[in-house]
């Protein structure tokens, strides 16, 4: 890869500790990993208070703007949520209401959410690809959905959401590697051969 790329996760829980960012942040570290980059988990949490001092960026804090720089500035970014009203929490959408319009515009976007139960298991697929829709972001076809269940102390327990976590990684590795260092897609490709493509 020509660089190494950075995974940036994004816990839109407003509670610490929370199951939300736990799972965000082994989803990140995974990719991290699975790609030779670094990793950095974002909890908005702390930044409630300040993320509501304006209506206008300009009126946000140093913290606050140097979170959403790092978010756009990243080569992959997991986002996560709890199920709150049967969407993403207000804190999650307010976090993006401040990013650049057409600043995650083809960047591969990982959804993950959490849940008291499986119902609300679609979150991931009819509240959160469309926002990302909206950035035209590439969402990665498999989202991570996880609910109290596979949590214990705050620590991820369940073999059976690990086995998704890898999943994830795994099928959706070869689009990442291919979109974040586009002449990996051609990388041992013979020209020359009719066949090549």
């Amino acid at each position: 890869m020509a660089h190494a790329p950075h995974v940036v996760g994004v816990s839109g829980s407003p509670t610490a500790p929370s199951r939300t960012t736990v799972l965000v942040d082994a989803v990140t570290r995974e990719f991290a990993e699975a790609t030779g980059g670094t990793a950095t988990t974002i909890e908005l949490a702390p930044l409630l208070g300040e993320l509501g001092a304006g209506p206008y960026r300009s009126h946000l804090s140093p913290r606050v703007i140097s979170a959403l720089e790092e978010v756009e500035a990243a080569d992959i970014i997991v986002v996560g949520s709890p199920a709150y009203r049967a969407t993403y929490t207000g804190l999650f959408k307010l976090f993006f209401d401040h990013i650049g319009q057409y600043a995650l515009v083809d960047k591969p976007i990982v959804l993950t959410a959490t849940g008291g139960s499986d119902r609300h298991a679609l979150l991931v697929e009819h509240q959160m690809r469309p926002l990302f829709g909206f950035f035209q972001s590439l969402t990665l076809p498999l989202g991570i959905y996880a609910s109290e269940s596979d949590f214990r102390d705050y620590t991820i327990s369940s073999d059976d959401l690990r086995e998704r976590i890898d999943t994830a990684v795994t099928r959706t590795l070869p689009l990442v590697r291919s979109h974040i260092d586009p002449e990996a897609r051609y990388a041992g490709v013979d020209f020359a051969r009719p066949d090549a493509f």
